[in-house]
Parts: structure tokens; C-alpha cells; sequence
């Protein structure tokens, strides 16, 4: 027996071997990680004068805690150089350092004893190691959960120990989650509480009474399973469901919680603790033989969990805290730690969260297969959606409708026709019912059936067509086609981009996840789920399109992805093979490689060009060439935006691309017509005499001043509404004085600035700093100088967020402004502190690409600046530009996570384009100093 917490004070080297963890499983031999008869010796060394009544007792415990803390720094030290060596020994390093643990509470208790004797009457009480301690894993900063227990209530002796014991153990700076109870004490607050009775499921002695554990135990096993196990099941599954939700409710969120995330440790743990609640298991290799999982599925339980245990050992290894969330920054780190190298067109990091993402895939199929075991045996309520039907569904042969899912009834008739590997989803979507995980194993056990010929199979390609097209939920065919293999063994070129992670912070999802998610987007609009918030696309869906080639066009329009080259260019290569291999037509096949190879196009020219720039439609409709491919591609553009993750769609991308399809239509129209394109002239007029009728309350000289005083590209890029907000800013308007209008622009989800006064060089500039400085995001910007030498300026801006300021910041914003043009506030020196990137974001570089365009405007240089963005980046661009001596006629601002694209339309100080390849050169030089400076200093 293990002595008893309260022994008299006896030699380490004379207590038995506490249980837990052993040598055998630890990360390097048990003398390299703890020096046993060298601590021991020195522990009995120091506690031995303590039989003197006149020892100096707070001096031998400062001495006790010296060495104790000395031993497990070394022993730590040893895990942490052995697993930098074997990065994937995850489960190794956590049972050593959970063994490593009890080793040091145990000397703990040891000095502990010694400083505290117990009377006489309070002999009796254990020491129990609780939660993934109790369990024997521990990562380096994982709390250390003890339960005091007692037979009765606490003494003063008892307590004077115990809290001797925390403090000795707080002075060692572990992390002591702890708790002192008497067995009914731990039996009624473990019936009322699921978290505590969820840690005595995992309770294990360290010393002491063994007794007293022992009865614990049976008891809590007598008195407390028994006809409690849906009632533990629900709470974990309710438990499992608010953590997935607080975590954000997706397996393949970019940034996820190893610990707490979907597909993380604690599903693990949660299926542990279930089955040994239900199953009165002890290990998880038990389920085995309990028929819960296969052989192979207990291989993959323990591969998934060694894996998270290794990256999550490495997360707290690097930031010597408790830090369980795989951020940006910290994804580098360890995916450099577990030695992942990049290449074939993917970062190192790219293919270390690839693995990360399979493995969170497999926690969720272990987690399906086991909850429906438990549904089979009547622990687990059949889902409610089922419940509540009232007519059950009938399947087909060889189908059969088990505990509410589809399942295979004859599996010989089943694997007689390979095609039936694709009918079980059809079968699936046809009765309404979700895929039992017998079926799903004996699916993905028979991947290989599905070969060159089945692939080749017109009515196996015709079965996937109508998978698309028509049950109305592709989406959820598709994921689990995808989640069991099957969508990659049937079109093998998916197989790269399956939980591919693309290590930026625009996409939220890996890019399997994405595609599934954007034709969920399609199937929603054709559902006229969405006809009020996006009506363009709804509107193309309903007069008709080829859905064959949308559907298939927004499948592959990212397969190229995770493959070296352009992948809009390897995409519609790839897609040239399968379209036809999956039945399209020769006609239909050219359109999907055209959409996939332009799948971009529409988005970069609502985003990077100004639409009211009359070159800009016309260029874009004549790369589009007909109304067809027009209706197509805004179609997926808009599918394609929504699927890349919650609140990248809103009103100021539906505006944008709203604007560019009905300017192309109209383009397209009139060329198919042959009717000439409207003049600059006439529609200057037009312009001019809508203002003139928009202010009846002004004079006809007044009138007159105000539509001559405008050059012609001010009437051709500004609405009418604008053109009279500009009227009233410039009516009586003073040389020295400047006036602005703020107001919230709902139609594009921004607030408007405009701004009027007499222009000067470097003005813009100082406008951008202006808006910097309170925080906002610059998302559109014109400026216009009249004929009499005042410069119009208008920003759409957007707070950090993504949306419009609210009312309440609006002062500060205008008071802001002001400042900074009156000179009160210099910008660049008021940014150098706000321009700082977040440690998270440091870890996303990106290269600077500075391009010139003299084709795209018929009056202006189109200068694109594409380069990771910061707080500070236009401002330092504008500045730089008016340094020398450029004139901004527009901005048009992109941002795309850590990714800016800034697109200036200028002139020279003459008023002439930048044509000499020698100024572009220098000017491009200049830009990109200011860039690296603004970088530099950005990153401290």
C-alpha cells in the first residue's frame, strides 16, 4: 500500500510506486526526466533536522522548494529537448510530464508531512489526482487538479497540511486547481454537477489512504451510474455543442482550438468519458471489444489524438502558457517545429494544417460512429428531425432506413454494382435521411472499387450530375461524399485541395470547405432563399441559365489550388479533363474552362477598377464577350464571395458588382445592336441639366456658375445625388475655409465623407492621414478640382470591422478631419504609433507588386499597388505620390485580409499620363521605400 498522506515522516526512497503513467510509456528514460536517488538523498538530507523542535522550519522548506523546483525544471527541460527531437511524440511527452508530475506532488507530500505532523485523530485522508491529470496527460501548462479526501469533516491539522501542501506547491509555480471533500461531500456535488462528476470519472490515487479512494469509487460507481446514462450522454453532448459554438461552430475555421475546438482533444475526451461512463471502460482500447469501433477505427482514435497532443504540446512549449488556439503567427512555428517543409506551390504551414484539418475529420467521423452506437442501444434519443417525421421514409433496394438513417440491407447486392457508391448519397437525398455510419464504414473501407473505369462510366458521371442538380441540397451530399473519401476517389484532381488550408487571413475555411459552401450558396438562390438580398443573381437564375455548367464551374473553379502556378490557370487545365469526363458537352466544357480561368475577373474589376471610368465596362465586356458567359460569372462571383466566410459579403461588394453587371449588359446590348455608344458630351449635359432641376431653390446664375465650373470626368464619375451634396458644399464657399458632409450610405454598408476647398498639393494625402487617424478604412475614394481651383473629394470608409461608423463616432471623425487640414494634427507623425500590426498578423508576408496601366483609362495612369496591408499603408502611398508632384484623380481600395490592393488613377503635373518607362521606374522606386519604411516601422 501506498503510505498514507498522513505517515509519519518517512524516506522517499521507502514510499511504492504511485500508479499512473509508468516508464515505459515516457518520452526518454525515467532517470533522464527525474534523478530519483539523488533527490531523494537530498530531500531526506534537507527534512532531517525537522526532528529537532528548535529547526529553523521556514528555512529547511525555502531549501525543500529550491530543490524541488530544480528537479522539475531539469525534468522539464529533458521532455522539451527530447520532443524537439521527436516532434510527434505527443502522447509520450504528455504522460511524462504527467509522470513528472506525480513525482514531484509526491515529494511535495513528502515535506509537506514533515513540516505539518498530523495529530493523532486526523490520520485518514488520500490524495487523488483529477481531470487529464487523473488521467495521466498532461501538456506542459496544463492546470494540476487534487481532491483532499476525507472520511469526515475537515480537521485543523488536516487543513494546516493541506494548505502547507498548496503553498509548497504554488511556491514550485505549478498551476493547483484543488478541492478538499468527504465522500458524501464529493457524491452529492457530483450528482448536481456534470463537470465534477466528469472528473471523478478520472480520478486516480496518488497516496494516502487507499481506503478512502477505493470507497469513493464504488460508490460513485454504485450510487451514481446506475440509470444515469442518457442523463450524463445529453449533458456532454449539450456541454460538446456550446463549446463548438463558442469556438465558432466549423471544423475549419483558420485559426482553431486544439483543445476546444470542433474535431479537437476535448471531442476526444468527450467520447472517452462517455464510453467509460456507459461501457464502464477504463481505456478506450476497450471500445474495441465492446464493438463500438473496428480495429482500424481505434487506429485512427489513437493517430488523431497523438497528433493533437503533439501540436498541442508545441503550442505551449513556444509560448510557455496555456495557450491552446493555433493562431496565425503560432501555425509557422510549429509547423517548423514538427518539421513540415513547403513546396509544389505550398508553404510548409499550408501542409501542416492540411494534416491538422484530416485530423480533425477523423474526430468527427470516430465521433458519428460512436454516437450512433450509443443511439442503437437506446442510450442515445434518435435526432429530432427524424423523430419528427410522420411517415418514415422507405428506401430502395438493396437500402434499409436503421435507427432513422440510411444503411445497406444486402451488402453482397450492394457491391455487385460499384455505381451504388454514388446512389447512396442520391438514395440519401431522395429519402431525407442522413447515412448510418455502418454504411459510411462499409463506403469508405471500398474506396478503391471506385477506379479509372467507374470514373469513365457515363452513368456514374450522370449520377454525380444529378447529385448537383437535382435533389436540391448538394451540399450536403457533397460534404460527406467529401468527408468519406469518396469525392476525391471519384474526381481524383480534388484529392490536393481537400482540407487545404490557404494560409491568409481573407479565406475563413481550408478549400474543399469553401467550395462545398459556395454551392450551398447556389442551391440557396435557386431555392429563392435570397431573391430580396441578392436579386441580380436570383433574377439570372430564374429566367435560366445552363446549370450544368455553373454547377460544375463553381466545383472546380478553385481545384487548382495547392499546385505551383497560377491557380485560375491550372484550375480551367483541369478543368478542360473533367467537364468532358463528367458528360458535358464539347460547348459546355469550353465555358467551365473559361469561368474557371475567369473566375476572378469580375470580382478584381468591381473591387480594383472605377467602375465609373467608361474604359473600365467596356474593357471587362469585351473579355466577357456575351450575355451568357456575363450571367454565368456574376452568378458564381456572387456564390464565390459568400463562400468564403461569414461577413465577407455585404452591401458594398453587392453594389460594386451590381453596378459592373448592369454597366456590361448594357454595353453588351447596345454592341449586339450595333447602336453607337452615348458620347462623353451628351451625357456631361444630361448630368448638368438633372442637377439644374435638383436645385429649384437656386438662382439661375447660381445655376449656371455651378455646371461650368466641373471638368468632364467630375460629371461623368459622380451621381446626381452627389453633384448636388457638392453644389451646397461649394455655394458661397470662402477661399480659406473647408467644409464637410458626413452621412451614413447604407446602399454600399459605408459612411460617406465629402469634402470642398481650395485644392494644394499633398491635400489628399493629408485627407487619407485625416482618416487614419480615427481608425477608418478607406474603401473608395474621388477627387475632382473645379475649373476655379477647388478640390472635390469623396471617401466611402468603413470602421475596423467592416461597417459603417456609427452615429455616435461621427463628431469625432469630423473633428478629426479638420484638424489635420488646419495643420493642428500632423499625420504622420500622429501614426507612427497607431501603425502597428497585431502579433498574430506579423506572421503573413507578402510581396510587393507595383504594375502601370495606360490601356485601362483613356485620361489617367492606372497605378496598382498590391502589398500586405497595414493601418498607415494609403496614407504613406498618397503621400509619396504627391511628393512627386502626382495628381490622384481616384482611389479604389481593396482589401483582402492582410492583402491590400490600391489602385490610383493619376496624371503628371502637366496633365499628362506616365508613358517613359524611366518615370514609371522611379516612381514605382519611391513607392516602394515608402512601403518598406512604413513596414519597418509597422513591425516595431
Amino acid at each position: 500500500m501506498t503510505p498514507p498522506l498522513a505517515a509519519s515522516p518517512a524516506p522517499a526512497s521507502e514510499a511504492a510506486p504511485l500508479p499512473g503513467p509508468g516508464p515505459d510509456s515516457l518520452i526518454r528514460p525515467a532517470a533522464a526526466i527525474w534523478d530519483a536517488p539523488r533527490i531523494e538523498a537530498e530531500l531526506d538530507r534537507i527534512l532531517a533536522p525537522l526532528a529537532d523542535p528548535d529547526a529553523d522550519a521556514k528555512a529547511i522548506r525555502r531549501e525543500a522548494v529550491q530543490l524541488l523546483a530544480a528537479a522539475r525544471t531539469q525534468g522539464m527541460d529533458a521532455i522539451s529537448e527530447t520532443f524537439a527531437r521527436e516532434p510527434f511524440a505527443g502522447r509520450e511527452a504528455t504522460r511524462s510530464i504527467a509522470w513528472l508530475t506525480d513525482r514531484v506532488v509526491s515529494a511535495g507530500v513528502q515535506a509537506a508531512r514533515a513540516l505539518h505532523p498530523l495529530p493523532s485523530g486526523e490520520q485518514r485522508l488520500a490524495l487523488l489526482a483529477v481531470g487529464g491529470y487523473g488521467r495521466g496527460e498532461m501538456a506542459p501548462q496544463s492546470d494540476v487538479d487534487l481532491m483532499v479526501l476525507l472520511p469526515g469533516a475537515l480537521g485543523p491539522g488536516q487543513k494546516a497540511l493541506v494548505e502547507g501542501l498548496l503553498y509548497l506547491l504554488w511556491d514550485l509555480k505549478l498551476k493547483v486547481g484543488h478541492a478538499t471533500r468527504s465522500i458524501r461531500e464529493a457524491l452529492t456535488l457530483a450528482k448536481e454537477d456534470m463537470t465534477i462528476r466528469t472528473s471523478l470519472l478520472e480520478m486516480r490515487h496518488l497516496t494516502g489512504d487507499e481506503t478512502l479512494t477505493a470507497s469513493l469509487r464504488e460508490r460513485f460507481w454504485r450510487e451514481l451510474v446506475p440509470g444515469t446514462a442518457r442523463e450524463f450522454l445529453e449533458a456532454k453532448l449539450a456541454e460538446r455543442d456550446a463549446r463548438h459554438a463558442r469556438q465558432g461552430g466549423q471544423r475549419y475555421v483558420v485559426e482553431p482550438n486544439v483543445k476546444e475546438g470542433k474535431g479537437g482533444l476535448r471531442d476526444l475526451h468527450s467520447l472517452f468519458w462517455i464510453g467509460k461512463y456507459v461501457n464502464g471502460v477504463e481505456s478506450t482500447d476497450e471500445l474495441v471489444a465492446r464493438g463500438v469501433f473496428t480495429p482500424e477505427e481505434f487506429a485512427t482514435f489513437h493517430r488523431a489524438e497523438d497528433f493533437l497532443w503533439a501540436v498541442r504540446c508545441h503550442l505551449h512549449f513556444i509560448t510557455r502558457r496555456p495557450v491552446d488556439q493555433l493562431t496565425f503567427d503560432l501555425q509557422v512555428e510549429v509547423a517548423s517545429r514538427m518539421g513540415y517543409e513547403g513546396g509544389e506551390g505550398r508553404r510548409a504551414v499550408e501542409r501542416f494544417m492540411q494534416d491538422y484539418f484530416r485530423q480533425a475529420t477523423k474526430v468527427g467521423d470516430l465521433t458519428r460512429i460512436f454516437l450512433t452506437a450509443l443511439e442503437a442501444s437506446h442510450v442515445k434519443p434518435a435526432p429530432m428531425l427524424q423523430r419528427l417525421f410522420t411517415r418514415k421514409p422507405r428506401a430502395r433496394v438493396p437500402y434499409a432506413i436503421k435507427h432513422n438513417r440510411l444503411t445497406v440491407a444486402d451488402e453482397k447486392a450492394f457491391f455487385s454494382d460499384p455505381l451504388n457508391l454514388l446512389r447512396i448519397f442520391e438514395e440519401g437525398l431522395r429519402t431525407g435521411t442522413l447515412i448510418h455510419p455502418d454504411a459510411m464504414r462499409l463506403v469508405s473501407a471500398h474506396l478503391h472499387l471506385i477506379d479509372d473505369r467507374l470514373r469513365h462510366d457515363p452513368r456514374a458521371n450522370a449520377i454525380f450530375l444529378d447529385l448537383l442538380l437535382r435533389h436540391g441540397n448538394p451540399e450536403r451530399a457533397l460534404r460527406r461524399m467529401n468527408e468519406l473519401g469518396v469525392l476525391a476517389a471519384f474526381i481524383p484532381e480534388f484529392e490536393p485541395i481537400v482540407a487545404l488550408m490557404q494560409f491568409n487571413m481573407y479565406h475563413h475555411f481550408t478549400v474543399d470547405e469553401h467550395t462545398i459552401q459556395a454551392i450551398g450558396h447556389l442551391a440557396r438562390i435557386e431555392r429563392e432563399e435570397l431573391v430580396e438580398e441578392l436579386p441580380i443573381a436570383s433574377g439570372i437564375l430564374k429566367a435560366g441559365v445552363n446549370r450544368r455548367v455553373l454547377y460544375v464551374a463553381l466545383l472546380l473553379h478553385d481545384i487548382g489550388k495547392g499546385r505551383e502556378g497560377d491557380h485560375s490557370v491550372v484550375g480551367a487545365e483541369i478543368a478542360a479533363r473533367v467537364a468532358p469526363r463528367l458528360g458535358l458537352t464539347a460547348r459546355e466544357s469550353e465555358t467551365v474552362e473559361w469561368l474557371v480561368r475567369n473566375h476572378l475577373l469580375m470580382s478584381d474589376v468591381a473591387q480594383k477598377r472605377d467602375i465609373a471610368e467608361p474604359r473600365t465596362v467596356r474593357d471587362f465586356a469585351s473579355r466577357v464577350e456575351t450575355k451568357e458567359r456575363l450571367d454565368l460569372l456574376t452568378v458564381l462571383t456572387v456564390c464565390d464571395i459568400r463562400g468564403v466566410g461569414p461577413g465577407t459579403w455585404n452591401n458594398w461588394k453587392a453594389m460594386l458588382l451590381r453596378a459592373v453587371y448592369q454597366a456590361t449588359e448594357a454595353e453588351l446590348l447596345a454592341r449586339s445592336s450595333q447602336a453607337p455608344t452615348a458620347e462623353r458630351s451628351p451625357r456631361e449635359e444630361e448630368a448638368r441639366r438633372v442637377l439644374a432641376q435638383s436645385l429649384p431653390d437656386w438662382s439661375l446664375a447660381e445655376v449656371e456658375a455651378e455646371t461650368q465650373r466641373h471638368y468632364g470626368p467630375y460629371w461623368l464619375g459622380l451621381p446626381t445625388e452627389l453633384h448636388a451634396v457638392f453644389a451646397r458644399l461649394l455655394r458661397g464657399i470662402g477661399t480659406d475655409e473647408f467644409r464637410i458632409d458626413i452621412k451614413p450610405d447604407e446602399a454600399r454598408d459605408a459612411t460617406r465623407v465629402a469634402m470642398a476647398m481650395v485644392d494644394h498639393p499633398g491635400l489628399f494625402s493629408r485627407m487619407t492621414g485625416a482618416l487614419a487617424l480615427v481608425g477608418a478604412n478607406i474603401r473608395d475614394a474621388r477627387t475632382y478640382t473645379s475649373k476655379d481651383g477647388y478640390a472635390t473629394a469623396i471617401f466611402w470608409i468603413q470602421d475596423g470591422e467592416g461597417k459603417p461608423f456609427e452615429e455616435a463616432r461621427l463628431p469625432r471623425l469630423r473633428s478629426m478631419i479638420e484638424r489635420t487640414l488646419k495643420g493642428e494634427v500632423v499625420a504622420r507623425e500622429a501614426l507612427k504609433d497607431r501603425d502597428r500590426l497585431k502579433k498574430r498578423e506579423a506572421a503573413f508576408d507578402r510581396p510587393t507588386r507595383i504594375s502601370f496601366d495606360n490601356a485601362g483609362s483613356d485620361i489617367y495612369t492606372i497605378v496598382e499597388v498590391d502589398t500586405r496591408d497595414r493601418p498607415g499603408l494609403l496614407y504613406d502611398l498618397t503621400r509619396t505620390l504627391a511628393a512627386n508632384n502626382v495628381y490622384i484623380a481616384s482611389a479604389v481600395i481593396a482589401t483582402y485580409g492582410e492583402q491590400a490592393v490600391d489602385s490610383f488613377y493619376v496624371k503628371d503635373m502637366f496633365g499628362l499620363k506616365f508613358h517613359a518607362e524611366s518615370r514609371q521606374r522611379a516612381l514605382e522606386r519611391k513607392l516602394r521605400e515608402a512601403i518598406e519604411q512604413g513596414a519597418a516601422r509597422a513591425r516595431g
